[in-house]
């Protein structure tokens, strides 16, 4: 089988697979997702994902998932897909109802895979160049901290970041501290052992290559704080970079703000400590998913 997505409970071409006009997470954004990278046909990290899933779904009320099932439907639909790199993206809705408020006794569970090529290495030679969205996070948002479906403000914020040819958009909070990117968590170095990032209270989700480069730099000896960062903290850091589960560790190299100014972070080139966690990243994927 080839080009096949999971809908509740069932493996199926994308053309048979049907979701309610009454489902929850059409009308109202009321859905949690994630999405993962494959490597050599095992999805790395997956049960951080799921963890990560079931923990906002127990907050915002979303009844009747398993983990089990969960797990098996992703690994399933990879398998079915004949992948090996890939994308893939679990999405969850409260399901189908009559109201806003009505009950609803199932939850819509899809999962899709597709192939997936990261950015050349030339780019992360390079390095990415952000923009500051034009929109604020709200730090005291009741959703910022999930992986909801409610994604309109990151996409807003991508396409301002292509529109001005940039790769990636970055948000400050109502305070003017940098939060995350829009589908990205941000560090800064500020010296050669030392790494900052925002605080999950400024408003960000807290991602799972977040945590993993927390983890990382434990190991390789670099100190780390979450702290809010503001613009001027990025002139002052030598090094910077971007996570998210599909670019890994990218660095960052410079930041345009809302008057048109260039921030240039450091030398303007990837640095050494960047680089030294890259390796690590890399090493701990291929530990994880090797045959």
């Amino acid at each position: 089988m080839r080009d096949v997505v999971y809908l509740n409970g069932s493996l199926m071409p994308p053309s048979q697979a049907r979701v309610s006009v009454f489902d929850h997470g059409f009308l109202y954004g009321y859905g949690l997702f994630e999405t993962m990278r494959a490597y050599n046909g095992r999805i790395f990290l997956l049960e951080r994902h799921l963890n990560r899933l079931l923990e906002a779904a127990s907050v915002l009320g979303l009844a009747g998932l398993n983990a089990a099932e969960l797990d098996k439907a992703c690994m399933d639909t990879l398998a079915a897909n004949g992948l090996k790199s890939a994308r893939l993206r679990l999405t969850v809705s409260r399901g189908e109802a009559g109201s806003l408020t009505g009950t609803c006794h199932k939850p819509t569970i899809l999962v899709t895979a597709s192939s997936y090529s990261p950015p050349p290495p030339e780019k992360y030679d390079r390095g990415f160049r952000a923009g500051l969205a034009s929109f604020r996070r709200c730090s005291q948002s009741p959703i910022v901290r999930f992986k909801s479906t409610s994604y309109l403000v990151s996409v807003m914020a991508r396409m301002e970041a292509e529109a001005a040819g940039l790769d990636e958009s970055l948000f400050l909070n109502e305070q003017g501290h940098i939060t995350e990117g829009s589908t990205s968590n941000i560090f800064l170095v500020t010296s050669p052992c030392r790494l900052v990032t925002p605080p999950i209270e400024s408003g960000l989700l807290a991602g799972i290559t977040r945590q993993v480069v927390l983890e990382l730099a434990g190991s390789l000896g670099l100190n780390t704080i979450e702290a809010e960062v503001r613009l001027k903290d990025l002139e002052q850091a030598s090094e910077a970079f971007l996570t998210s589960s599909l670019i890994e560790i990218m660095p960052l190299v410079g930041v345009r703000d809302n008057t048109g100014k260039v921030i240039t972070i450091g030398s303007g080139k990837p640095g050494p400590v960047t680089r030294r966690l890259m390796a690590a990243y890399r090493e701990m994927v291929k530990r994880e998913t090797s045959q």
